[in-house]
């Protein structure tokens, strides 16, 4: 009877980084269907707004911009720390990824509160008409990113600050860093789509 020939894998990582982890590539294929959900949300927006006699309609005025310059601000400022505890996960530096993830919650709790601005700075309620209704969705629907993202950032915080913890979980914080990459990368279009696109 002959025997199958096995493969030896002793010699792999039992840890890996990048696209070598199988949890990177499912984050990617999330990523990749929630960049699809924005495409539709943009591509609905300039449906409604081809087919609408005026846009914003009559008597609503343009989204005012002070709370979501303020945030975008603070968005692009938070990838500076989330970039070096990515660095840091790398490394498997318990304290700076830590230090990073603290940081970087601290800011997507800011982000939060300016987005409760935002709601209010749109100048029109949802159920007003299709252009309220399309500007809370995509305002709420990255809204619900800002909030998981930073639950997750306060998730592992605690996780590094309290342990116990293993090698994979520096993982978990390198890929964390490129779900909060792609939240800051996908508003900075929206912004321009919500708030200014209305005043052209």
């Amino acid at each position: 009877m002959r025997v199958a020939p096995s493969l030896d894998v002793s010699d792999l990582p039992s840890v890996a980084y990048g696209p070598r982890a199988t949890l990177w590539w499912g984050v990617v294929g999330m990523l990749m269907i929630e960049a699809t959900m924005f495409a539709m949300l943009v591509a609905t927006y300039f449906y409604l707004r081809v087919t609408a006699d005026t846009w914003p309609p009559l008597g609503t005025p343009s989204p005012r911009l002070l709370a979501a310059t303020l945030n975008i601000a603070l968005l692009v400022v938070s990838v500076a720390p989330m970039y070096l505890m990515h660095r840091a996960s790398w490394r498997s530096d318990r304290r700076a990824v830590a230090l990073w993830l603290a940081v970087g919650t601290l800011i997507g709790g800011g982000t939060l509160v300016l987005r409760g601005f935002e709601f209010a700075a749109l100048n029109c309620r949802w159920d007003s008409h299709a252009y309220g209704s399309v500007l809370w969705t995509i305002v709420a629907m990255h809204a619900g990113h800002l909030v998981s993202s930073t639950l997750e950032n306060l998730l592992l915080a605690l996780l590094m600050i309290i342990g116990p913890i293993e090698r994979k979980h520096f993982v978990d914080a390198s890929v964390n860093a490129l779900y909060w990459y792609f939240v800051v990368a996908s508003w900075l279009p929206l912004y321009v789509l919500v708030y200014w696109v209305p005043r052209l």
